[in-house]
Parts: C-alpha cells; structure tokens; sequence
C-alpha cells in the first residue's frame, strides 16, 4: 500500500470495546444467546455511530484522494449513464441513502478504482467522436426557495423553451433534463457551440418577476459509450466539469473542443477564445485530465 494510504487508512479508528461510562449489564442472569444478541447489538450500534463520524467520514474522503481514478465520483455528475461502475454507483447510493457516511465513501472508493480501471484500458469509450455538452442555470436553488414551486415551474417551462430549440435546430440530441440543466450531445463541435450560443442569447430575454437567470455551459469533444439512449464515460465527467468551471454564467470549452472547431466558426460568431484561469478562492477541479485546458468563449450579445 502507497504510504500515503497507509497514514490516511491508520486516521481511521472505529472504537468498539465498551468505556467506562457505559453500564454493566449482568450477564450471569442472561442465557447465552440472549448475551450474545446483546453484544452484536451493542457493536452494531457503535458501528453505526462510528459510520456517521465526520473525523471518520473525512479520513475516508482523504484516503480517497490518493487512489486511482477520480475523487469526486459518487457525485451525480460522475455517475450519470447506465451500465458499469455508474450503474453500480447508483444502486448503492440507493441502498445507503445519500446521508454522508463512512461506509457510503468506502463503496465509492472501491467504484472510482473499477471506473479508472475501465477507462485505462478502453473500455466505456464508444467509436464515433461526439461533443457533449452540460447546462446549468447559476444560483438557481437559492431563487427557487424564495419564489416558490409555481415560480419556478414558470421559470423553468421558460428555458426550456429558450435553449432546446437550438440544440435541436443544430442536430444536437437532448440526453437527459437535470432540474436546471441539461445534457446533450452533438456529431460536431462546431454545432454545439452554435447550439450553445444562440440558447445564451435566448435565454437573455427569460425573465420571471424581475429574476433574469443566467446559464454556464461546458463543452468537451470525445468518444463516450452510447448505451441504451444515455452516454458514459471520461468524456462526459470532463464536459461536467467544464461546465462547473463556467462560474457565474459563462461558456466554456475544452482544448479538445477548440481544436475541433473549423477556423470560421468563432470568426463568425464574434468569439474569443481565452485561457481558463481560476478564482483564487475557487475550489480545484478534479476529473479532468493534465493534457486537457480549459478556454473561456467572449461572445458579443
């Protein structure tokens, strides 16, 4: 084991022998298997208390950090697409619910190695090179709480509105909605940045009780897997990243996508494209490869 495993691993300490403050039974009164249900009570329960530490719950995030794979996955991002690991992800998300716990950070941990172990050696790579591409409306959450069910059902008829037709119109294909935002994907990257410019400029004229939302969007170019209408694979964690690096509402692009387009593209659409460079107090993102940049798009309105 890598000696960084070992150090976060050796964090982790369950306690499990009765302490002092805890009452005695009188075991001389109880038959023995009426003693042994006690004591696998009895450990069951500290194990339980022990999964929902959070110095034991971080322990686990920390070891995590140094194993293969992606950190971060077991977010919804990460784990979006049937089949393999994702699939598997999902159903154990099911079964230990998604209050954080040790035990729920282990299970993923053992995922994100299978998912890295997958991708190195193909697998979950489709043939056909597509653009994918991942919506998302900024600070919409905390607008929803103070504007109500109905006004956001308003809001949100209104995007959608506002930016599939695009998608559409540009043969783009609508993957899966995801309350705010959405998932495509497109045969060429020329058109997703079309698709995705021509929504921003839609979506500037949504406005619902004086709240105008504004959207990010991230776009990557690769070969995910197509499996039963929804898409897995690195490519699709790296456009969700992307998409997260899009901060307050802006367009953002892979080094992969950039290459893709045809030189005419961003001549005609007015845009630039400029080098991502993070907020000082943004958090880093994990999930995207080191031979992979990040470009920000400047389009005029």
């Amino acid at each position: 084991m890598d000696p960084r495993q070992r150090d976060a691993a050796a964090e982790v300490v369950i306690p499990l022998e009765p302490t002092a403050s805890e009452p005695a039974a009188d075991e001389t009164a109880e038959e023995p298997g009426q003693r042994s249900g006690r004591r696998r009570a009895q450990l069951s329960s500290r194990l339980q208390a022990a999964n929902r530490r959070a110095d034991v719950i971080g322990a686990v995030r920390k070891a995590r950090q140094q194993l293969p794979g992606d950190p971060s996955f077991g977010d919804p991002l990460s784990v979006s697409g049937p089949g393999g690991a994702r699939a598997v992800a999902r159903a154990a998300d099911k079964i230990v619910g998604g209050t954080p716990s040790a035990a729920r950070e282990i299970g993923f941990g053992a995922l994100q190695v299978w998912q890295a172990a997958l991708e190195r050696i193909g697998r979950g790579r489709g043939t056909e090179e597509v653009t994918v591409m991942f919506t998302d409306l900024v600070s919409f959450s905390s607008w929803s709480l103070s504007a109500g069910d109905e006004r956001t059902l308003e809001l949100l008829r209104k995007v959608a509105r506002a930016i599939e037709p695009p998608i559409a119109e540009r043969g783009g294909q609508v993957v899966k909605r995801m309350g705010d935002g959405l998932m495509a994907v497109f045969s060429s990257p020329d058109r997703a940045v079309r698709a995705a410019v021509a929504a921003r400029r839609n979506l500037a004229e949504v406005e619902v009780d004086g709240y105008r939302p504004r959207m990010r969007v991230g776009l990557h170019t690769g070969t995910p897997r197509e499996i039963g209408g929804d898409w897995l694979g690195v490519d699709v964690n790296i456009a969700a990243r992307m998409m997260e690096a899009g901060g307050n509402g802006n367009l953002m692009v892979s080094s992969t996508t950039l290459a893709a387009l045809r030189p005419e593209t961003l001549a005609e659409l007015g845009a630039i494209a400029k080098p991502y460079k993070r907020n000082f107090w943004a958090a880093p993102l994990t999930g995207i490869p080191e031979d992979i940049r990040i470009f920000k798009l400047n389009v005029p309105a």
